[in-house]
Order: structure tokens, then C-alpha cells, then sequence
């Protein structure tokens, strides 16, 4: 059947307006995606940005300078129950599942059927940039949840023009906000959206109160990013150049589009532009600008790829109700395959499924399963150097991962040294008070710490088990004993801290 543009939603609809969500057969959807990551979940070990999250929480604050409050606190939260790094990898499985539910939710409010709901969701399940992001937690997977949540719940609120729905919205959009403040791209594009094809709902009070609501619910960390030089800004800066800014980022779209999504998946994307294009997707044209928006701010402004990702599941939702109503005999077997194909391709680029050596050679598509190997080995060469210094000689770590490690790892290992750093948050704390010696530990070179000691010898190479390697050791690490200091730590303290 084509897509005529006018779909005959009263006979089966429960919901005014909306089909029925088909909610045992996408729960099996996002139960197996769940079972595949719990699978392999604690294979390697923590992240270096789990170990920061954890003892960003242990420090409560209505912001940091790299992230609103959200991810830490409950990083704290989950650090705290037994099981090492498994509960918090838990809270990210549990946050793509919501992803997965939440797309095929998505599909409904664009009318789409059971058949519709299975395939976005299966997309979004199989979407590497999905399965990727929740192989650890963090913000990402967190704001990812945001975004679908806030593209769904205003879809309902534009269907049913309760105000209450669109106070939910504003709710989650504020929370979104404290979650990582890339979700305001999305919200900015959402208003434009609305100003273009909906002008009948701003004409109430629903959409200017859910505004205002996640504004509210947002004001605690932009009040603390003022009171901090807009320290959020400024990191937002300094990674956008590392990203090469808009040119570098203009040079990955075509990666964006072919490993984000997985390359049988882009052609969903494609359809689901050409639904919204028709007189059947009008009322969710506001979607696509969103969308448009969200990947031409964040180009711009030099973003990371995977920024306006998200916002992306629409056009699955609005793909998957196009093949719906075209109904085909290819398409019942193209889709599930296609499917299929990028699902594998999202386990061997997100998931540490390979053999160790393997996920090395794809640390220039992902880097981040490496990262998850290798710190007890790391903790292990420190601890043994330190054992040949004084009691309470302090260490010092170039970056959070090294400080993250030594201080959740450490204890166990019979580390129990004063741990300092001035990467990123750390910036912001005191300098340790008078030691005359200090180990040194992670990426310096030993020119760099002379600036700041006279005396720097290097007792031990940083590597990982079998000559692998990952960020840590991608450039010379190594542990350095340190002393005669050039002044006071008060004084040699902003050269020693640094944002990145």
C-alpha cells in the first residue's frame, strides 16, 4: 500500500489520536538489547569518566566544569551499592532501554502501527551510536534518554493540548539540562520548529510554561557556572578545537551518518525525512527542523559527532511508520535485515566483544572500549613505585582517569596515599599543602615537570598488559619521582592545572 498522506488511524487507535503502543513486543525488543550489554557489561573494567563521575558526586555541587550535577550524583549513588562498576553500568542499560521504548512511543505519536513501533525501536536498538554510548555510563546515554523522552512527550503534548503534558515536557527538558546542556540545541530547535508548523500551540500557555518550567529547573547550575567564570563555556571551547572546530566537524558528517547510525539504517533516516515531507507528517514537521537544527549548531560550534544523535530517532520513528504504510514484500525482508546488519556492526565498533588486540585496532573508530582496560594494571605499577617513598608522600596525576583510578582502585591494592590532580574540576580545588617530593604519574614529559622541580627521575614506563594500548599510552607515561620544587605549590599551581 502507498503512503497516500492519510492513514486510517480512528478504527484502531485507543489512545485519541494515537495508535496503541505495542508494548510487549518492543519490551522483548529492548530486553534483548539490554541482556546483549549485561553480557559483556563488566568484561574490561571501568571507564576513566566512570571514575570521575563517581568522585565528582562525592563532592556535591550544583555543577562542574565540564557537566551539570545529574551524572555525578548518581554515579555516587551507584558506586556506593556492592558490585564494583557493574550498578552503574546498569543505570546505563537501563537508560538505552528507555531509548529504545521511548523511540517506538515516538512511532505511535506519528501514527504508526505495531509493525512501525517493532522497527524503530529495532533501529535504535542496533544503532551503533546508541549501543556505543551505553557501554559505559555517563552523560551521554543519560542525555540521549533526555532527548527522546522530551521529543515524545512533547509530541503527546501537541496531540492532546493538555497543559499538563506540556508541563511534563518542561519537567524533563529541565532535567535534561542538569543532565548536559546540549539538550538546550535541542529545545532551541523544538521552538523553532514549533514557530514554523505549529503556530496554533503557541497561541497557549502549554509550551511557554514548559519553557519556563525547565528554565527553573535548570537555574541552580547556571547560577554556578556564573559564579565560575562560565567554566561550562570555556570547556565547550577548548573541545570544540580539539574537534578541529566547524571544519573538523564539517569532515566527519559523512562518519556521523555511516557509523552513528549504521550504514543499512541511514536509509530509514531518508524515509523518514520524505514522511515528514508529506501532507501525513506536516503536524510532526516541527521534528525534522529540530533535528536540521541540532546538526548544523552543533557542526558550527565544532561539536562532537555523536552530539545531535539523538534527536535522530525521529526520523527512525517517522522511517519505520513510511515502511509501515508502504507495506511491501522487499521491505519485510530488507528492514529486519538491515537491522540485523547494523546491530553486528554496533557490537564489534561499541561493544568489547573482540579480543583485546582487535579493540585496539579499532581505537580510531572507538576509542572507548580501551579505555575501559587496564587500570588495575596501572594502579599496580604505581602502587609498587610509591612503596619506596616516605609515608605521605603525596601523587600527583596529569588527568582525572589517573587520579579516578588511584583513589576507587587504590585502597584495595594497598594504596593510601594523598591523590591530587588539577585536570578539569580538580582545576578548581586547593593545592596540596607543602611537599618538598611528590610522585608524578601519567602523560608528562619529563621537560614539562622541570619547569616546576629540579630534580625529576623517571622509576617506571606506564603500559598496558601484552604492548597494547590506549589513550593513556598512545604518548610516553610513565611515573616520576619529583623534588625541589621551584616555590610553593601555591605558586607552581596555575601552570599545573589545565582544561581538556
Amino acid at each position: 500500500m502507498a503512503d497516500s498522506g492519510v492513514e486510517p488511524v480512528a478504527r484502531w487507535a485507543t489512545v485519541p489520536g494515537r495508535p496503541p503502543v505495542a508494548w510487549r513486543a518492543v519490551a522483548v525488543v529492548a530486553v534483548v538489547a539490554a541482556a546483549v550489554h549485561l553480557a559483556v557489561a563488566t568484561r574490561f573494567g571501568w571507564h576513566r569518566d566512570e571514575f570521575y563521575y563517581v568522585l565528582c558526586g562525592r563532592s556535591p555541587a550544583w555543577g562542574y566544569v565540564d557537566q551539570p550535577p545529574v551524572a555525578p550524583v548518581l554515579a555516587r549513588l551507584a558506586a556506593a551499592l556492592p558490585g564494583g562498576v557493574l550498578p552503574l553500568r546498569l543505570v546505563a542499560i537501563a537508560a538505552q532501554a528507555g531509548c529504545v521504548l521511548l523511540t517506538a512511543v515516538l512511532a505511535a505519536e506519528f501514527g504508526g502501527r505495531r509493525r512501525a513501533q517493532l522497527l524503530a525501536a529495532a533501529a535504535t536498538a542496533a544503532s551503533p551510536v546508541f549501543v556505543a554510548a551505553s557501554l559505559l555510563f555517563g552523560t551521554t546515554v543519560l542525555d540521549q534518554l533526555a532527548w527522546v523522552a522530551v521529543l515524545v512527550l512533547v509530541a503527546r503534548a501537541l496531540r492532546s493540548g493538555s497543559v499538563r503534558a506540556y508541563l511534563a515536557a518542561g519537567a524533563v527538558a529541565g532535567i535534561g539540562l542538569e543532565t548536559k546542556d546540549t539538550i538546550a540545541v535541542l529545545l532551541l530547535g523544538i521552538g523553532l520548529g514549533l514557530a514554523l508548523f505549529r503556530r496554533d500551540a503557541l497561541r497557549g500557555p502549554g509550551p511557554w510554561l514548559a519553557g519556563a518550567l525547565a528554565v527553573l529547573i535548570a537555574v541552580p547550575n547556571l547560577l554556578w557556572d556564573a559564579r565560575h567564570q562560565w567554566a561550562n563555556f570555556r570547556m565547550a571551547r577548548v573541545l570544540a578545537e580539539q574537534q578541529g572546530g566547524a571544519a573538523g566537524a564539517l569532515t566527519h558528517l559523512p562518519t556521523m551518518a555511516l557509523l552513528l547510525a549504521g550504514p543499512p539504517l541511514v536509509g530509514l533516516w531518508v524515509l523518514g525525512v520524505r514522511r515528514l515531507a508529506t501532507p501525513a507528517g506536516r503536524d510532526h514537521r516541527w521534528v525534522l527542523v529540530a533535528t536540521v537544527v541540532a546538526v548544523v549548531v552543533f557542526t558550527a560550534a565544532g561539536g562532537r559527532l555523536y552530539y545531535p544523535a539523538p534527536a535522530l530517532t525521529a526520523l527512525f520513528a517517522a522511517g519505520a511508520v513510511r515502511v509501515e504504510a508502504a507495506a511491501t514484500a522487499r521491505g519485510r525482508i530488507w528492514w529486519p535485515a538491515a537491522v540485523a546488519g547494523s546491530g553486528l556492526l554496533a557490537l564489534i565498533v561499541g561493544l568489547p566483544v573482540l579480543p583485546v588486540a582487535a579493540d585496539t585496532d579499532l581505537r580510531s573508530v572507538n576509542p572507548q572500549v580501551m579505555e575501559t582496560y587496564g587500570w588495575p594494571s596501572f594502579v599496580a605499577t604505581v602502587q609498587q613505585a610509591s612503596a619506596k617513598l616516605p609515608a605521605g608522600t603525596p601523587i600527583f596525576t596529569s588527568n582525572y582517569g589517573e587520579i579516578g583510578a588511584l583513589t576507587i582502585l587504590g585502597p584495595a591494592d594497598g594504596l593510601r596515599r594523598p591523590v591530587f590532580s588539577g585536570h578539569n574540576q580538580y582545576a578548581l580545588s586547593a593545592p596540596p599543602g607543602t611537599p618538598t617530593t611528590v610522585l608524578c604519574v601519567g602523560q608528562w614529559t619529563p621537560a614539562f615537570l622541570r619547569r616546576f622541580w629540579s630534580q625529576v627521575t623517571e622509576v617506571a614506563p606506564i603500559s598496558l598488559p601484552h604492548g597494547l594500548s590506549d589513550q593513556e599510552t598512545t604518548q610516553h607515561a610513565a611515573v616520576y619521582v619529583c623534588s625541589r620544587p621551584h616555590g610553593s605549590w601555591a605558586a607552581m599551581w596555575p601552570g599545573l592545572r589545565h582544561l581538556d
